[in-house]
């Protein structure tokens, strides 16, 4: 009765603020205004729904592992999260995982422990715009504590640029959102080990061009068949020739038709696809040792016009020049006469004395 009193369920009922099922194993708490994870969960839950609520922190062992080692699915998307603890996701057969639409501030490498987490799907968007969060999840990515992930979401996040080697350890991953970001490049991003990739999608960019060493990647991944690149600035200059030729020949990108050019204002709203060689204008190569030749002939000129200068002046005041290095010779030489002068005293001793009562 003292329990019941204080609003808690008893074992296998339900949390008061919670709308519970046991035949479909869910529970949801869904806007309740809740402040922490509800320490009554029913332990045959599979899928758990906590969202909307002004949830701040996920401490260590807020889903005991004990107590719910059936948690599946585990949706914390809409909360006001700013902190995800080490141990806090520590659950043995966690599958599915959303913190979407959180302001993450802190997230521990740790978070799903110290071992090999089974979790499948993780959905992070627009919870990674702190910068600190998006090298934490890298780091947690690195360590191969998710090699089991087969989808992950980072649509959403503002991404300017991804960590080096981010992905690097994730051979189950399947599916890649990186969509409605600000990706301007993705040079540094190594895709080698996603052997079982199917799906990327980098729509909603600012990517202006991917460079060939990334197009290798591409061709090398034998399950990747849906690559995604609409709605992204391309930049249609000769750097971009090696991406159109990709495009004519590869059946990897979907939707490829509709890819137009962004810039130059020539080029503006051209399909890449249509795009050709006289398009560019980079039939003739930009001939870089031809600019650095043009460049040594300026300047060649522009130190021969000084050297005559130079001449010039020296010619003009040849009889000033003339004069004034007798000048300096002559009084080289009467420097040179008072030294041996006084050689010739110091080397004599009679010549020393009668210097010496001359000088007193």
């Amino acid at each position: 009765p003292v329990l019941l009193s204080c609003g808690s369920a008893q074992p296998g009922g339900c949390p008061a603020l919670c709308e519970c099922s046991e035949p479909a194993k869910t529970v949801k708490c869904v806007n309740r205004n809740l402040t922490a994870v509800p320490q009554d969960l029913p332990p045959y839950v599979r899928s758990l729904f906590i969202t909307g609520n002004p949830l701040t922190l996920l401490p260590a062992g807020a889903f005991p592992a004990q107590r719910l080692p059936d948690l599946a699915s585990l949706n914390l998307s809409g909360n006001h999260l700013r902190t995800v603890e080490a141990g806090s996701l520590a659950l043995p057969g966690l599958r599915q995982l959303d913190l979407s639409g959180n302001a993450l501030a802190s997230f521990s490498p740790q978070a799903f422990g110290e071992g090999s987490s089974p979790l499948e799907e993780l959905a992070l968007r627009g919870a990674l715009r702190d910068h600190g969060v998006l090298l934490s999840l890298a780091t947690l990515l690195q360590s191969g504590t998710l090699r089991n992930l087969s989808r992950l979401e980072l649509a959403d996040n503002g991404l300017l640029l991804l960590p080096a080697g981010m992905f690097t350890a994730l051979p189950a991953l399947r599916q890649l959102d990186l969509s409605n970001n600000s990706l301007v490049g993705l040079r540094n991003v190594s895709f080698q080990g996603l052997g079982q990739l199917q799906s990327l999608n980098l729509s909603d960019n600012s990517l202006g061009v991917l460079w060939n060493s990334t197009l290798v990647q591409f061709r090398s991944l034998p399950a990747l068949r849906h690559i995604i690149l609409g709605h992204n600035t391309w930049v249609c200059d000769c750097a971009i020739e090696d991406l159109v030729a990709w495009l004519k020949e590869s059946d990897q990108v979907e939707g490829k038709e509709a890819l137009t050019c962004a810039s130059p204002d020539k080029m503006l709203g051209k399909a890449l696809l249509k795009i050709n060689g006289s398009d560019l204008n980079c039939s003739v190569p930009i001939d870089l040792p031809s600019q650095l030749q043009t460049s040594y002939v300026f300047l060649g000129i522009v130190l021969a016009l000084i050297g005559a200068i130079f001449l010039l002046v020296l010619y003009l005041n040849r009889k000033g020049i003339k004069k004034w290095m007798h000048n300096i010779r002559d009084a080289c030489r009467d420097h040179m006469e008072g030294y041996h002068y006084r050689y010739e005293i110091n080397a004599d001793p009679r010549l020393t004395n009668l210097s010496s009562n001359s000088d007193v």
